[in-house]
């Protein structure tokens, strides 16, 4: 056998190994039948394997080697190198294999979905944890800013605001527009039937104006700017541009995540507002074709239905809607790793867990302001 081939030397009883040649890729079919005489040889003892006259190894000599050596701790032995090189045992390091993960145990559908539900709920936790520790992070930022007004991005704060406001006008009045029809369409058809076709007025007035009107557009936004938000810094992760201005010794929190949120609070509020008078609209257009109700008769009914804190019970919410909107989606951004898919599951998330919370939000207001008689 040429010198320079893949070989082995088996030495003697003791369970040690010399290999020999060049373990390299052009000596591939040597170098699986030289691995396989390792482990017809071992009989579940521990071997010892001696790199000392091995001329070159490459990364598929070491491979083989490393899955040589999982065959054997597999089979209950165990195999160790001597006389490795440094450069040997870099590459070694390099395409060890992971330790095989022991099997899941196996549940009942009881337990498991107890499992499943405490897995849920640790993460919850973390969750949380995370988005109070990232807003005291934007809150740091923002009392930097307001004491350096000059750093202050007023460019990105108005660019925001176009983006979350201005160009979410029409979708969101269009949608308030028609969901107002809707409910004051099906309270018509319900309130007839007991003559009191007229208190659909109060119906619509009071659930848009403290409930609807915001509920919907903080939805749509968390939608809309919210999956924005998280597929835009995502991105900035993915070609590590967010490193590139910590690098460059400027705060991703100032510069990336101030303007959006700060935009989200004063946007939001006022995209609620358009909302709520769209659903009115939408709301006095079915009355007067189903309920036969004039213009005049309606604007009476609601002026004497509803007050002026009313409309501040929903435009209190706003602003915090907007921020749990805001912290949410950024933190999601900031979590999206090298790949398309974490992107996708990242932004998935950012729009789920905004809805969810908004909700949350709004019925906890809902119970406050009922404590509070308001």
């Amino acid at each position: 056998m040429k010198p320079d081939v893949a070989d082995i030397v088996i030495l003697g009883d003791s369970g040690r190994v010399a290999l020999k040649g060049r373990w390299t890729a052009d000596q591939g079919a040597a170098v699986e039948s030289a691995a396989a005489r390792i482990a017809g040889a071992t009989n579940g003892e521990p071997v010892l394997v001696d790199l000392t006259d091995v001329a070159r190894l490459d990364t598929l000599g070491a491979w083989v080697l490393e899955r040589t050596r999982g065959e054997i701790e597999a089979a209950g032995g165990s195999l160790a190198y001597a006389g490795a090189r440094p450069e040997h045992r870099i590459l070694l390091g390099e395409v060890r294999l992971p330790a095989a993960e022991p099997a899941p145990p196996r549940r009942g559908r009881v337990l498991g979905f107890l499992h499943d539900v405490g897995v849920r709920t640790v993460g919850a936790k973390s969750d949380i944890v995370t988005g109070l520790a990232f807003f005291g992070e934007v809150v740091t930022a923002c009392i930097r800013v307001a004491a350096r007004p000059s750093t202050f991005r007023g460019t990105a704060f108005v660019n925001q605001i176009e983006q979350v406001a201005f160009r979410g006008v029409p979708i969101i009045v269009l949608i308030s527009f028609l969901v107002g029809g809707i409910v004051a369409q099906q309270g018509i058809f319900q309130l007839q039937r007991f003559g009191a076709q007229s208190f659909v007025v109060n119906l619509i007035g009071l659930l848009i104006l403290r409930e609807l009107g915001v509920l919907l557009t903080s939805i749509m936004v968390a939608g809309r700017s919210g999956s924005a938000f998280t597929a835009e810094i995502g991105s900035m992760r993915m070609r590590e541009e967010v490193d590139a201005l910590r690098v460059m010794g400027l705060d991703p929190i100032e510069i990336l995540i101030v303007p959006r949120i700060l935009a989200l609070v004063v946007g939001l509020p006022i995209l609620a507002f358009l909302a709520s008078l769209a659903a009115l609209a939408g709301g006095g257009l079915t009355a007067a074709l189903y309920g036969g109700m004039t213009l005049d008769a309606f604007l009476a009914r609601l002026q004497a239905a509803v007050s002026l804190h009313h409309v501040a019970v929903g435009l209190i919410k706003a602003p915090f809607m907007a921020l749990i909107i805001g912290i949410i989606a950024t933190i999601e951004g900031f979590a999206v790793e090298g790949s398309a898919e974490s992107l996708g599951r990242h932004v998935t998330a950012s729009v789920v867990k905004s809805i969810f919370m908004v909700i949350v939000l709004d019925g906890l207001f809902a119970v406050f302001f009922a404590a509070i008689d308001f």
